[in-house]
């Protein structure tokens, strides 16, 4: 998503590393590479090992110019150092799952199959979707429902949730979120379970908590003149990106444009997944 928009602005403009945290299919990297110099390398980050997979095969043209490892964007100072790079001219974050992992890898992700309630992104990980569903309180799961996936229903759907249980498929949780949000009040534009597969994804994942950790490692391994971009779908990753870019203005650090990018009408009619979604970019001064 944003392809074109990334290509701009984070496209190296001499030799160097990039580092893309969430290669997943590999889209940006092969964008990013084909617009670079040949001097250019890329090192690309992912917890999926079925990603990163696919990724090699979609990459493999690019030779040696690719290094591929199985690592969280989370601790990207150390999977960096892993890897040999010291420093990069330019770091992405996609956030996020693939339209592949939504539709095909048969984890949980999407409300339209009766999957297995896994959603891990790392499947080495323990809790799967079902065990956090299983396991929380009730107010522990409205807070979840609220706060990730801005659902004004979270506390029917939380007590829907706890009054099913024990939940092991997507099915099961459709039908919670169905029950627990009265018919009239069934968004036009979103299917009733969207807002809260989200908020149990990223609560699986703890994708919140992986992007502060990001955050406060990805400055400090840009170049003079490097940049950062970050394209987020959630209004609560969003702020988190923009408030940590704020904060690093007195260090040397601009945001280069005051409001996030989002896509074009073109996109959204392609894709409509990234109807919502928003691109930052931090630049390191020189």
């Amino acid at each position: 998503m944003l392809v074109d928009e990334v290509v701009f602005l984070l496209r190296p403009r001499g030799e160097g590393w990039v580092i893309d945290g969430t290669v997943g299919m590999g889209g940006h990297a092969e964008a990013l590479l084909s617009a670079s110099d040949a001097s250019v390398r890329l090192l690309g980050l992912d917890v999926d090992p079925e990603a990163l997979a696919r990724a090699e095969v979609r990459l493999r043209p690019f030779g040696a110019r690719v290094r591929l490892a199985r690592a969280s964007f989370r601790t990207l100072r150390a999977a960096a150092e892993a890897n040999g790079v010291a420093e990069a001219r330019s770091i992405l974050l996609d956030l996020g799952v693939s339209s592949w992992q939504l539709e095909a890898s048969g984890r949980g992700f999407t409300f339209q199959a009766d999957e297995s309630l896994d959603m891990r992104l790392d499947p080495t990980t323990v809790e799967t979707a079902a065990g956090l569903l299983n396991r929380l309180t009730e107010a522990e799961l409205a807070r979840i429902i609220f706060e990730y996936g801005e659902e004004p229903h979270a506390r029917r759907i939380a007590r829907a949730i706890v009054r099913r249980r024990p939940l092991a498929t997507t099915g099961d949780l459709v039908a919670a979120v169905r029950s627990g949000v009265p018919r009239a009040a069934w968004p036009k534009r979103l299917h009733v379970a969207t807002r809260t597969f989200q908020a149990v994804r990223m609560a699986v994942n703890d994708e919140p908590g992986a992007l502060r950790q990001a955050l406060a490692e990805a400055p400090a391994l840009l170049t003079p003149g490097g940049r950062l971009g970050v394209i987020s779908f959630h209004s609560g990753e969003d702020r988190i990106v923009k408030q940590t870019f704020r904060a690093l203005e007195p260090a040397g650090f601009a945001e280069l444009e005051p409001s996030p990018l989002g896509p074009g009408d073109d996109e959204v009619r392609a894709n409509p997944r990234a109807r919502s979604a928003k691109l930052r970019v931090l630049e390191r001064l020189p």
